[in-house]
């Protein structure tokens, strides 16, 4: 009995600090930045980071759903890139400006990124390939869609409306950044209201159990990649908003960004723990971090140093090792 005691006292220690551990890491690095660089703290500057930060925060929600139930999704960059170019050649051929019906180009780019998301599940589940690797070739298809789709060329989009995503402001941050707390905001509602996302968290905290409870754990699987390719999309539309550029490479580095956020803001690799704020408060450190060493003057590979060592602090701090006898 006072060995279980003590294990539920580690326990409830271990989340706790799980817990709270990456926002004292936010608000130290942004204390630390200030007293090394004042312009940190300004308005301006915030916004910089913020515009930097979203698309890469939808991507990384996408991510978080799928870590929750305990696999993985390596296909952000490619799906991205398709997203990417089917919006922008959706939307010239509609008229090039929100105005027109330019404007079914935005649900035409979620509905790519579902059937993505969709397909990419399907292959994982119903051909039993591990997630990493069957999202890992469904990247690189992706990337040799969008590069077949351009033929190595760029699409802009000049339209003033749309590009009113970065170029319109509220209280010094642009359109984008409210959009991107809209769909956190649903994200969240997806996770804490429904029975799909419950599902996810079922699923991730043991699925043997979640089976013999009468899950069906295949659909919900493949629910929650088709889903993620929705946040992918997403994500591929606030990079075009923000560049005002679809390409081949428009999806290049979300794979390091989206998994270091989700990892260093305390969503377990094995499922089950986390959420979509976390992955807000671990993009934020992954952002703030790149933006504060700009502000001081370090070089990048210092960034990526750090980011390196976070995700193994935050792994370390999120793992049982004294529960497990072998790591995957």
């Amino acid at each position: 009995m006072a060995i279980t005691q003590t294990t539920t006292r580690a326990g409830i220690s271990r989340d706790t600090l799980v817990k709270w551990a990456p926002l004292l890491v936010l608000l130290v690095l942004c204390a630390f930045f200030a007293v090394m660089e004042p312009r940190f703290l300004s308005t301006r500057n915030f916004a910089r980071i913020l515009i930097a930060a979203t698309p890469t925060l939808m991507v990384a929600i996408g991510v978080t759903f799928i870590i929750i139930m305990g696999s993985i999704d390596l296909s952000m960059e490619g799906a991205v890139s398709v997203c990417a170019v089917a919006f922008a050649y959706c939307f010239l051929w509609l008229g090039g400006t929100l105005a027109s019906w330019a404007w079914l180009a935005i649900p035409f780019a979620m509905l790519v990124g579902a059937v993505l998301g969709f397909v990419n599940g399907l292959i994982h589940v119903k051909l039993k390939i591990p997630s990493f690797m069957a999202s890992l070739a469904m990247g690189f298809v992706g990337t040799g869609l969008a590069m077949v789709m351009t033929g190595g060329d760029r699409i802009r989009i000049e339209d003033e409306l749309f590009r009113a995503l970065l170029t319109e402001r509220i209280f010094g941050f642009p359109l984008m950044v409210y959009v991107a707390g809209l769909f956190l905001l649903i994200a969240w509602f997806i996770q804490t209201r429904t029975t799909l996302g419950r599902n996810f968290y079922a699923v991730g905290g043991g699925e043997d159990l979640a089976v013999a409870s009468g899950l069906n754990v295949a659909r919900v699987r493949i629910m929650g990649f088709t889903l993620a390719g929705v946040f992918f999309a997403v994500g591929a539309l606030l990079a075009v908003g923000r560049i005002g550029i679809a390409e081949t490479a428009t999806g290049n580095n979300f794979m390091f960004l989206s998994i270091t956020a989700v990892v260093v803001g305390g969503t377990a690799l094995w499922g089950g723990i986390g959420g979509v704020w976390n992955t807000l408060v671990g993009v934020l450190i992954v952002f703030v971090i790149g933006n504060g060493m700009v502000v001081i003057g370090l070089p990048g590979y210092v960034q990526d140093a750090v980011l390196g060592l976070l995700v193994i602090l935050a792994v370390i701090l999120s793992t049982d090792r004294k529960s497990i006898s072998f790591v995957k």
